[in-house]
């Protein structure tokens, strides 16, 4: 398991990454505003916020093991350790990315370390299921993670995964980020219950909801959960409620939340938290937060000027790593 102080370097490292992919991302697309524009094209969501969830799961996750994101994948891949520097190049579409900048920052591909994300809503779950199945099988000892949004719980493979998953009692863990609303809708209003983990009952396996945000219980609750499937014991389904601190997409008008709403939740940010936490404890002092600010920014830009530097995919190149019938 990740030391408390290696946790919170990770959960400041996203947070730099995703602030610095905030501001990047609007180079290029004013006055008049291009989602092709610029130099990261396409659509950007970011998961500011969300690196309790990432990080307290990801610490018992070993490099071997499967895990299968959402469109919403940045926290997730660099807890679990795929490349800053190709996973920034793919973000800015240059050959140097995970995908010679054919995927974009939806579809982030590492092999390396067993990650994958997919611009779907609902996609991993299935994957995740098959990789889980297949470690089984092998007596690997190996563990497959489906992360997803709480409006991916309504969708018809997250049912489906579930029942085969319970039925063949495969290695896997089932996170449900809960931050509120599936783009603009409130969960209220698209989901029949409260708790998404009450859905495991349905399915005869374990069910774990989490509120607060909290580094530590997330942690706590993945490391029995992984346990569990590493055991033998099947799957488990843990929903987190979390917040994004950006909106659904770097663009969104967020008219959709309260006044204040977002106010809130930053006075509430978990980074800032769990900072306190380790200063009260004396597990971090104010010297070592500031070598780990540096030392996380050094990282970000030096990934940030590898995607810069890199070359832009030729023409041709639309014609590799396709199937072409004939």
């Amino acid at each position: 398991m990740e030391s408390y102080v290696s946790m919170y370097r990770t959960m400041c490292l996203i947070r730099r990454y995703e602030d610095r992919m905030a501001e990047i991302y609007t180079e290029g697309k004013s006055p008049l505003f291009s989602i092709a524009a610029g130099p990261v094209p396409g659509e950007m969501h970011l998961a500011a916020g969300q690196e309790p969830v990432a990080v307290g799961v990801m610490a018992h996750v070993r490099p071997d093991d499967a895990v299968t994101a959402p469109h919403r994948p940045h926290h997730l891949a660099i807890a679990k350790g795929v490349d800053l520097r190709r996973m920034t190049a793919e973000i800015f579409g240059r050959t140097t990315g995970l995908s010679h900048g054919k995927g974009g920052h939806m579809h982030l591909f590492d092999p390396s370390v067993h990650f994958s994300c997919s611009g779907i809503v609902g996609a991993g779950f299935p994957p995740a299921v098959g990789a889980a199945l297949a470690f089984k099988r092998q007596g690997s000892g190996r563990v497959a993670v489906a992360f997803a949004g709480e409006g991916a719980a309504n969708q018809g493979t997250f049912h489906e995964s579930l029942n085969l998953a319970a039925l063949w009692k495969a290695p896997v863990l089932f996170v449900i980020e809960d931050n509120h609303y599936a783009i603009s809708v409130p969960k209220a209003q698209s989901t029949a219950i409260v708790d998404n983990s009450d859905r495991a009952r349905s399915y005869g396996i374990p069910g774990v909801s989490l509120r607060g945000n909290d580094v530590l219980a997330i942690s706590e609750a993945a490391h029995e959960a992984i346990s569990r499937a590493r055991e033998g014991q099947g799957p488990t389904l843990l929903e987190v409620e979390t917040t994004r601190l950006y909106g659904h997409f770097q663009g969104d008008a967020e008219a959709y939340l309260h006044t204040g709403e977002k106010a809130e939740w930053r006075q509430h940010d978990p980074i800032v938290r769990f900072r306190n936490y380790l200063l009260e404890h004396h597990l971090l002092s104010m010297a070592d937060d500031a070598a780990i600010q540096q030392d996380v920014a050094t990282l970000v830009e030096d990934a940030i000027a590898y995607a810069r530097q890199s070359p832009e995919p030729l023409p041709e190149d639309a014609w590799t790593d396709v199937f072409i019938e004939g």
